[in-house]
């Protein structure tokens, strides 16, 4: 494992920009391309804190999957044969949310690939909080035709 990439390298690869940038790192690269592991540090200042819920700030479960899916567009987009392209999210399978993220928490994402073809893809991914599994789900890709 390798291949530690900052958010200027996150940059490069993903089109996602503030306020809807959900990973600041990437910390493991696996030499194969099939897995992958970033980070999203929550701060009570990210927008979706203020409105859910003010008195009890928790992180939607729908972007800790967008968090997902964009951990997973790193690995993805970094394949050989497909810099450049935007892989698209497409479906969510067997999503489950197990426990509540807050401001100060580190999520913590890993993404391992199911199945891999030149314009279609399926994941595995799992956030974690710590050593608790918060969330997870299989989600799949697609990439248009050039």
């Amino acid at each position: 494992m390798s291949n530690i990439m900052e958010i200027e390298d996150i940059l490069k690869i993903l089109p996602h920009r503030y306020p809807f940038m959900l990973v600041d790192r990437i910390i493991e690269q696996s030499d194969d391309g099939n897995r992958i592991v970033g980070l999203k540090n929550l701060t009570f200042n990210e927008l979706f804190f203020q409105g859910h819920f003010p008195d009890n700030p928790v992180m939607p479960g729908v972007l800790q999957l967008e968090a997902m899916a964009q951990v997973a567009g790193v690995l993805l987009n970094s394949r050989s044969g497909n810099e450049g392209r935007i892989a698209y999210f497409m479906s969510i399978g067997n999503a489950k949310f197990r426990k509540v993220v807050k401001p100060g928490d580190q999520l913590i994402i890993e993404v391992e690939t199911v199945r891999m073809r030149s314009r279609m893809a399926v994941v595995k991914g799992k956030a974690f909080v710590g050593d608790n599994l918060v969330s997870e789900a299989e989600l799949s890709f697609g990439y248009g035709a050039d």
